[in-house]
């Protein structure tokens, strides 16, 4: 069984960066980094196959990057330039198929609480 702790979360300014991490991915086909902010429904904003190859959500794309460290078992979110909408809960996630939909992967974290101020 896979078992995804995640950490990183915190709050800044506009503008600001902060580091995801989510270890315990033990070479997954396809991690994954979903938010959700309150009311709304869990949205995918990054995946990373285990051949390396990546994609994003529209709304992040330059402005995050997923990577992973295979040695250290850790999935990585950069995350820059952050604004007050990317403000939820993100979650790691592990599963067999490379997608961003949520309902595609078998295995979460408890999730890492990201605040972005204005």
């Amino acid at each position: 069984q896979v078992q995804l702790v995640e950490s990183g979360g915190g709050s800044v300014q506009a503008g600001g960066s902060l580091r995801l991490s989510c270890t315990g991915s033990r070479n997954s086909f396809s991690m994954g980094w979903f938010r959700q902010a309150p009311g709304k429904e869990r949205e995918g904003v990054a995946a990373i196959r285990i051949d390396g190859y990546t994609t994003y959500a529209e709304y992040v794309k330059g402005r995050f990057t997923i990577s992973k460290d295979n040695a250290k078992n850790t999935l990585y979110l950069q995350m820059n330039s952050l604004k007050p909408d990317d403000t939820a809960m993100y979650y790691c996630a592990a599963g067999n198929v490379y997608t961003l939909r949520r309902e595609r992967y078998n295995y979460w974290g408890q999730g890492t609480q990201v605040t972005v101020s204005s």
